[in-house]
């Protein structure tokens, strides 16, 4: 697994990044050398905030934790992450074998920089690839991402849907309707 650590409004000492490289080091058996594994972290107000996201086989891993110490924020998202991988395990084995995720998500995050006149400021625009999935694929993901929706095309209708998580703890799914 390839690991970046980057740091923001911060300086990142050696011994953090091993630490964090040594605690990454232990999904080396359930990820292959392709993976890639992003670990960044901010300062905010003398609380830190270490969020790790690992792309694997068109499947994104990401979990956030924010502590006042680092290393115990480093604790949590890796136990996040783990706890994500053990309550998804039988699903994610079908899904990592499955030849229809092999080119799933390509993130690419652009920012504006032109000033809009309008009364809506757009400040951030977010591009990705949307492959065909099931319904209960695209909860997956948007579990395994940490979000509250998840846009997707239905693999049975062709059409682009959105599933979100409910105040209840269930889900709820948005079709559009041809009229």
């Amino acid at each position: 697994m390839r690991i970046t650590v980057t740091g923001r409004k911060v300086n990142l000492r050696d011994n953090f990044k091993e630490l964090a490289t040594r605690k990454l080091s232990r999904f080396d058996r359930i990820f292959d050398e392709d993976a890639q594994a992003n670990v960044v972290v901010t300062l905010e107000r003398n609380r830190q905030t270490v969020e790790i996201t690992i792309k694997s086989q068109g499947m994104i891993y990401r979990a956030e934790a924010t502590d006042f110490e680092m290393n115990d924020a480093l604790d949590q998202v890796v136990s996040a992450l783990g706890r994500q991988i053990r309550k998804n395990k039988s699903r994610l084995a079908k899904e990592i074998h499955s030849a229809a995720l092999d080119q799933y998500v390509q993130d690419y995050l652009h920012s504006t920089e032109e000033e809009d006149n309008s009364e809506y400021k757009i400040v951030r625009t977010k591009h990705f690839f949307i492959k065909p999935l099931s319904v209960e694929e695209a909860i997956l993901q948007m579990n395994l991402l940490g979000h509250q929706f998840f846009m997707f095309r239905d693999e049975s209708t062709g059409e682009i849907d959105v599933v979100y998580k409910r105040k209840d703890g269930n889900y709820g799914l948005l079709e559009p309707d041809a009229e």
